[in-house]
């Protein structure tokens, strides 16, 4: 099985890159499934029903969030009616939303996504190091391969949850910081991790916003708008060949692709 991840979309510059390079990476790298991380896909800050519809249209199967889950009102929306859009899992259980979801496409096994947030240097969700391992529980028991998006700040923690879960997911693939890593591998036990996928979107600014407003920000201290980024930009993300009896992963590929480059 081959699945897609694409890192946090920014803005309509970022659904643009999933319209255009979706169907072509589907083809060229065979994929199965695709899975993205959409919590910055509305106007850079939050998600919508309506982006969330455009992400899917565009070849996405599940969108995963994070700490900017609240960020648009209409969120409530996906959360209540779309099992095909996750939130963290370690939110208060009577949080709206699920953490984790399980989907099928025709002649593929199917794919389990868990969605966690990490604690250092963001909101104190409940402890991912322990419910990661509980989700897995129910899930495993409806997929095999099952593949985990860590929103987290911290490098050390991303990296620690990767073999904290080695042997029981697929993929444990870290967002959020908006830099893509160089880090892949494939631990002992068969799983596959990455610090951070990147992001998708205008990377000719400053983590796909533009340059001028973040720099008066730093220079000033004063409070800026921060508009997204539309140049330079770029799809993020990885692909894993995973081996859909045991799911082991087979290997690992970072994904960077800059739109209008042949």
């Amino acid at each position: 099985m081959r699945i897609l991840f694409i890192g946090d979309i920014v803005g309509e510059p970022g659904r643009r890159a999933c319209r255009e390079r979706i169907p072509v990476l589907r083809e060229s790298l065979g994929l199965d499934y695709v899975v993205a991380n959409g919590e910055n896909a509305a106007g850079g800050s939050g998600i919508t029903p309506s982006t969330a519809a455009e992400i899917f249209a565009a070849g996405v199967d599940v969108i995963t969030s994070g700490d900017h889950l609240w960020d648009q009102r209409e969120v409530s929306q996906l959360l209540q009616s779309e099992p095909r859009f996750v939130r963290p899992a370690n939110y208060a259980p009577e949080v709206p939303g699920r953490g984790s979801t399980v989907v099928t496409r025709p002649g593929c096994a199917s794919l389990g996504v868990l969605n966690l947030q990490g604690r250092t240097f963001m909101a104190p969700l409940e402890n991912p190091f322990v419910v990661g391992p509980r989700e897995l529980a129910s899930l495993k028991a409806e997929a095999t391969v099952v593949i985990v998006d860590f929103h987290a700040e911290a490098t050390s923690e991303k990296i620690a949850l990767g073999w904290h879960l080695d042997g029981q997911v697929s993929l444990v693939v870290g967002t959020h910081t908006h830099v893509q890593t160089a880090d892949e591998r494939i631990l002992p036990g068969g799983t596959a991790c990455i610090t951070d996928a990147g992001f998708t979107g205008g990377h000719d600014g400053v983590l796909g916003r533009e340059t001028a407003p973040i720099l008066r920000r730093f220079l000033t201290q004063t409070p800026q708008r921060f508009e997204v980024c539309t140049r330079g930009v770029q799809l993020n993300g990885c692909w894993v060949d995973v081996d859909e009896s045991t799911g082991r992963a087979r290997s690992i590929h970072r994904i960077s692709e800059r739109l209008g480059v042949s």
